[in-house]
């Protein structure tokens, strides 16, 4: 007998202010995202220092796709401004809008499983449009991503109904 995991559900539906986040990017691609945790090691020195940082939760923006799979990732932090960012950081306004908000468990080993699940499972029986905005996933003052305790989330944005 096979064990089937349940149906990925959203932990809630948000309605997100706008904020900017700003930190460090690169463009990926489906061949290069297991670089993604090279950016966050070399940002994770800026974290708590970077001026204007507001909260202590940290932020991964996915924008700028290109239906081919490429896209901007950007490694950061909540600002006030982007006045003071030091040269080589770039930053990325998260406009108000309506999230679908999913929570990931555990290891970061399995985040692309979490994603394949919201946009292979979910997003196509959920009766919800994915708009053209940013996706950024939020992970908290306390998380650690080698405690498999750890919870992070995922806001996807969505249109307005």
């Amino acid at each position: 007998m096979t064990l089937q995991t349940p149906p990925i559900k959203p932990a809630r539906f948000e309605d997100g202010r706008t904020f900017t986040v700003a930190g460090l990017g690169e463009r990926y691609g489906q061949a290069t995202l297991q670089q993604i945790p090279t950016l966050w090691q070399r940002f994770e020195q800026h974290i708590g220092r970077v001026p204007g940082q507001v909260g202590g939760e940290t932020y991964g923006v996915c924008c700028n796709g290109d239906g081919q799979g490429n896209f901007d990732y950007i490694a950061g932090v909540r600002v006030q401004d982007t006045d003071s960012l030091p040269a080589g950081f770039q930053h990325v306004e998260l406009k108000a809008r309506r999230y679908a908000v999913f929570e990931h468990h555990g290891s970061l080993d399995n985040l692309k499983a979490t994603f394949q699940a919201i946009w292979k499972d979910w997003v196509p029986v959920s009766g919800e449009t994915v708009a053209n905005a940013p996706e950024f996933e939020r992970y908290g003052q306390d998380f650690n991503p080698d405690d498999r305790n750890s919870v992070m989330e995922i806001w996807l944005p969505l249109e307005s109904k």
